[in-house]
Parts: structure tokens; sequence; C-alpha cells
């Protein structure tokens, strides 16, 4: 049991911080190239920055989901790399079908990727709700008479 939980210790720092940097890098490219789509003025310059914003929470996602496969392969509870992918992938959106299963050895480590995945997606979703909230109030200030 140390093992799983000395393993998922590191695999949620690694993973929380890589997220951290992901939404860092993020914001960072919102603000530098942001203004260039025009976000507060059209529709189709908010709609490419909620795109480009998606796809980047689903670059993070995805390699915080290969890298629970590769932990799976490095440790031996999975031996091949699809089913790994498959399974973390199913674990960390805690959806879970059960058609792969870890050995009673490793379950715990699974069932920490799930929690973690279940943070980590619940905070994408909060960063792209808090985008979406101050897009519609950029839209709001300039469409009042008097705005910007």
């Amino acid at each position: 049991m140390l093992a799983n939980l000395s393993l998922a210790t590191a695999m949620v720092i690694l993973t929380v911080t890589i997220h951290f940097a992901g939404l860092l890098a993020l914001l960072r490219i919102l603000r530098t190239r942001g203004g260039g789509f025009r976000a507060h003025e059209s529709l189709p310059g908010q709609g490419a920055l909620i795109i480009i914003v998606v796809l980047g929470l689903f670059a993070i996602h995805t390699l915080e989901v290969w890298l629970y496969a590769l932990g799976y392969l490095a440790i031996g509870a999975i031996n091949d790399f699809e089913s790994a992918l498959y399974f973390s992938t199913v674990t960390f959106a805690s959806l879970g079908y059960g058609d792969i299963v870890l050995s009673p050895a490793w379950r715990i480590f699974g069932a920490i990727e799930a929690v973690n995945g279940l943070i980590l997606l619940g905070w994408s979703t909060a960063f792209l709700i808090s985008l979406m909230s101050r897009l519609r109030s950029l839209e709001h200030d300039w469409l009042e008479p008097g705005g910007p």
C-alpha cells in the first residue's frame, strides 16, 4: 500500500503542477494574442478564443492521462500501452467501465487517479466558465450606451 500511496502522491503533484502551468500558459496566450481576435466586439472572436481554450484544456488533460498510462506500464499494472491509455482515460474521467481492472496491488493508485481527474476536470470547467463570464461582461460593456 505504501508504494500505491507514494506513486499516487507523486502523480498528483506532477499532474497538478502540469495543470497549473498549462492554465497559466493559456492565460498568457489569451492576454497576448486574445486582443487580436477582438473578442469583446464580435461573436466569431469570442468563438475563436473559446475554441483555443477548449483545445488547450484538452491538450493539458491528454498529457495528464498519458502520464498515468505510462505509470501503469512502468509499474507493470497493465501490459500494453493501448490498454493502459484506455484504462487511464476512463479512470481519469471517472467513468470506470470496469472492462479492464487493476490487480489488488495497484487499485488504490487507480482510485486516486479517478479523484485527481475529477478535481482537474472540475478546475478546467471552472476556468472555462470564468473565461466565458469575462467575455460576457466585455460584451455587455461594449453593448451598453457609453461603454468603452
